[in-house]
C-alpha cells in the first residue's frame, strides 16, 4: 500500500463529512445549483469534488464502477482505504460509477431501476473540465422557474429523464464544485 493511500481523507471526519453530505443533498434537491465541495484531497484523476462525494456516499455497500483513467491502482486503493466500498467491474452492478464523459459511455449498460423498485439504480459521478450555469435549461421539481447547467449530451440527458421514474441520477463535478441532475428533471437545449 503506497503512503498516499492513507492521506486525503477528511481531516475533521464528522464536520467535514456532514458538510459534504449537506451540499451533495442540496445539489440534488436543486438541479442546476452549483456547489462547493471541499474535504478530501484524493489521488488523481479524482478532482476534489468527486473525492469528497465518493467519502461522503460511498461504503461497503455501495459498489463503485471506475471508468476509463479513473481505473486505476492509485484511486482503487484510495477508495478502497477510505469508504470500504467494493469495486464494481461490470457496469451492470455499480450503485456509483466515475469517470469523464465519454467513458462511462453507453448509458444503457448502467442499472435503471425497476417498475416496482426506480431506486435501484445507478447514480453516475461525471468529472468534467468546469461546471457553469449556462448551457442547457433544466426544468422540475426542485426548480422555482428554470435554471441551467453546461452538460456534456443533452439528448442522452433527455432521453434519461423520458424514463422517469426509472432512470440515472448525475453528478457532476469540477474541481471543487458540484451540481446533480436527477432523473425528474426535464432538460432542453437553451
Amino acid at each position: 500500500m503506497q503512503e498516499t493511500t492513507l492521506e486525503g481523507g477528511f481531516a475533521d471526519a464528522p464536520r467535514d463529512a456532514a458538510h459534504a453530505f449537506r451540499a451533495c443533498m442540496n445539489a440534488m434537491a436543486r438541479p442546476g445549483r452549483i456547489e462547493t465541495l471541499r474535504g478530501a484531497t484524493p489521488p488523481a484523476p479524482l478532482s476534489q469534488a468527486a473525492g469528497t462525494l465518493l467519502l461522503t456516499l460511498c461504503d461497503a455497500d455501495t459498489p463503485v464502477h471506475l471508468a476509463g483513467a479513473h481505473d486505476c491502482d492509485a484511486v482503487r486503493q484510495w477508495l478502497a482505504f477510505h469508504t470500504g466500498a467494493p469495486l464494481a467491474d461490470a457496469r451492470t452492478d455499480a450503485t456509483f460509477a466515475i469517470g469523464v464523459w465519454d467513458a462511462l459511455l453507453p448509458l444503457s449498460d448502467y442499472p435503471i431501476g425497476t417498475a416496482r423498485y426506480p431506486d435501484r439504480s445507478a447514480t453516475l459521478v461525471v468529472e468534467m473540465d468546469s461546471l457553469t450555469a449556462t448551457g442547457a435549461r433544466l426544468t422540475g421539481p426542485g426548480i422555482a422557474d428554470s435554471a441551467a447547467l453546461s452538460l456534456p449530451d443533452i439528448a442522452a440527458l433527455r432521453a434519461n429523464h423520458a424514463l422517469f421514474p426509472q432512470g440515472l441520477d448525475f453528478y457532476f463535478t469540477a474541481g471543487e464544485h458540484l451540481a446533480a441532475l436527477p432523473r425528474s428533471t426535464n432538460v432542453e437545449d437553451a
